[in-house]
């Protein structure tokens, strides 16, 4: 995916969720932040950011802030922190992933099933999958981790794909449903994925019992620029 206009700044504090302070050319301003996680890893004074200039003038914040520099023992990582990013890049993997999903036929995002709703329902080669998207940005020497804070979300949902394999559940036509969770990580450099349990041990004790059931798990890095974000590699999931 690629976004607008960038603009390089410096980041002063963080008074609540939906806002940020920074330094722009010597300019304190007020930004709107595309996160509304803890993210205190990330947006640390005087941490360099990356904004993304809204088309609309009628906003009271000019800016979104969409991008951080990590600086870590193995050199700066550029950490894309949009929450919004990880669904719009899903969609590309899945329409470039041929090898996963050959025969291509669907792609409905937003999918209303039983009592959830899944970021994506898929059709292809005469299968039907349910698949979630999880946004990946927190990451310790290389290993990456989710969540970065405690999800029941996260936890209803896997808790439905899982509910869908135990129960063989089928459409209409007698095709059993497949169901998958995708780890897109907004980073390069990690060689590892795995649940954080320290942070949530409930979402980790979902996730393997949902691969145990017959979910599938995706783990994918990304290729990070200001301006961009394009799903790469698969990244070693360790449970």
């Amino acid at each position: 995916m690629q976004y607008g206009p960038i603009v390089k700044a410096t980041f002063i504090s963080r008074p609540n969720r939906f806002i940020a302070h920074v330094n722009i050319k010597g300019q304190k301003t007020v930004v709107h932040v595309k996160n509304t996680g803890r993210c205190k890893e990330l947006l640390q004074p005087g941490a360099v950011v990356y904004l993304e200039e809204s088309t609309n003038p009628a906003r009271k914040t000019p800016y979104d802030l969409i991008a951080v520099e990590k600086v870590t023992q193995r050199g700066t990582i550029l950490v894309n922190m949009d929450s919004q990013a990880p669904n719009k890049v899903a969609a590309e993997w899945i329409r470039a992933n041929k090898r996963r999903f050959p025969k291509l036929q669907l792609v409905r995002p937003e999918f209303t099933f039983g009592n959830s709703r899944f970021d994506f329902y898929i059709e292809f080669n005469g299968r039907k999958m349910f698949l979630e998207v999880k946004g990946v940005t927190l990451e310790h020497d290389g290993f990456a981790t989710f969540p970065d804070a405690p999800t029941e979300r996260g936890i209803k949902h896997l808790t439905e794909l899982t509910r869908i394999k135990s129960e063989q559940m089928t459409a209409e036509n007698g095709t059993p449903y497949e169901c998958g969770v995708l780890f897109l990580i907004q980073m390069k450099g990690c060689k590892r994925f795995g649940p954080d349990d320290k942070i949530h041990p409930e979402f980790g004790k979902a996730l393997r019992g949902a691969q145990k059931a017959g979910v599938e798990i995706f783990v994918v890095d990304c290729k990070v620029t200001p301006d961009s974000l394009m799903a790469d590699k698969p990244v070693d999931l360790v449970l």
